[in-house]
């Protein structure tokens, strides 16, 4: 079956955009250098096409409380904003489906954005769970999604794009609080990224997708590719699902304990019993990051030894902003600084750190060894 191709492909090739095949989706993995795209996120601003995330409207006077039910947060706390939150979609047994954003327009109408990986599952729970409820489900085609994120992604992307959207649009946008949203001209932009630098999100129709692309990069601000969206979030210590995350493992394995609404008690949303049942488990690992202290590389999949038992490496990467190898991995609960990690059958040593390693430009060092996550 042939890759998918977003409406920005045209674009992409005459940008010189090398593209791969990604969850059925043809990308561009970068446009001559990753690390550059890399530190044109970190101290200018960059544009990502995420065209290929699955958009699902969610209609009916039931949409709220079919929400309430379907995800581990609450939209209940989005109260009458336009604003996203970000949630895990769970199974039965509390374990993550997917990693999603859920954004109210009204009431009565929200837009779910999930992983093109995970169309399928996704929207097989979405479905089962809406029969018992008054609702309609369509799935958005030939849109674009576009990323602009940097520290002058609002004062270079966004007056850029007021282009092209109109003249209120970057002084509307800039008074967004994160995960606020604005929508009423036939898009939606969100003040959210996935890169650890100020930006937004913006979701509108391919046609205007394109004449905002080609703006932005006509006003300095730079296409990025897969590469560069990997390496920024890995040093924003962002989850990636398939690695980080996957239908093996809950919310409280992998750092996303604060992902999951438990209050009120009487809201009864898919999983919540399984995760009740884990909630005085003493024995659940803890996800933290690593920082390889010689040369190497931290890889998915590798083993962690630490005085308390084996763990694992669940993302890992050379980071372009700390000129090291970093990695995320879920361990056993205990107070250590240091752990091993097994390269090529080695024992390299690693800090243990809590993520992020990098915020807005800055690199962090987090609290060493145990936390409750």
């Amino acid at each position: 079956m042939p890759a998918k191709a977003t409406p920005l492909r045209e674009q992409h090739g005459a940008c010189g955009g090398r593209l791969v095949d990604f969850a059925g989706w043809e990308l561009p993995l970068h446009y001559g250098s990753q690390v550059a795209e890399h530190h044109a996120v970190r101290r200018a601003a960059g544009v990502f096409d995420v065209s290929h995330l699955a958009l699902t409207m969610v209609s009916g006077r039931g949409a709220k409380t079919y929400l309430r039910r379907l995800l581990a947060n609450d939209v209940d706390r989005l109260g009458e904003r336009i604003a996203g939150l970000y949630t895990c979609l769970l199974n039965e047994s509390g374990c993550v489906i997917d990693d999603l954003i859920a954004y109210r327009l009204a009431d009565d109408r929200y837009r779910v954005v999930s992983n093109a990986a995970t169309v399928d599952s996704v929207h097989a729970q979405m479905r089962k769970t809406a029969r018992a409820f008054p609702v309609t489900l369509v799935a958005e085609e030939e849109r674009v999604t576009l990323a602009v994120q940097g520290p002058q992604a609002m004062e270079t992307g966004a007056a850029a794009a007021a282009a092209v959207l109109g003249g209120e649009f970057a002084s509307e946008l800039a008074a967004l609080k994160p995960f606020n949203a604005m929508g009423s001209r036939g898009f939606l932009a969100a003040r959210t990224g996935y890169t650890g630098e100020d930006g937004f999100e913006i979701y509108l129709d391919a046609a205007t997708g394109q004449a905002l692309w080609q703006t932005l990069l006509e006003a300095g601000v730079a296409p990025c590719g897969l590469g560069a969206r990997d390496t920024l979030r890995l040093e924003a210590g962002l989850c990636l699902y398939g690695q980080d995350m996957d239908d093996s493992v809950t919310p409280l394995h992998c750092g996303l304990k604060w992902t999951v609404a438990m209050d009120p008690s009487q809201r009864d949303f898919v999983g919540r019993r399984a995760l009740e049942q884990l909630a005085d488990n003493e024995d659940l690992p803890v996800f933290k990051g690593l920082v390889l202290k010689k040369r190497g590389m931290l890889r998915a999949g590798q083993t962690v030894r630490t005085p308390h038992g084996p763990g694992i490496v669940t993302s890992g990467g050379y980071s372009p902003t700390m000129g090291a190898s970093i990695g995320l991995a879920r361990i056993p609960r205990g107070a250590y600084a240091d752990c091993e990690v097994e390269i090529r059958g080695v024992g390299a040593t690693c800090t243990v750190v809590k993520p992020p390693f990098v915020r807005r430009g800055r690199i962090l060092v987090g609290a060493q060894g145990d936390s409750e996550d």
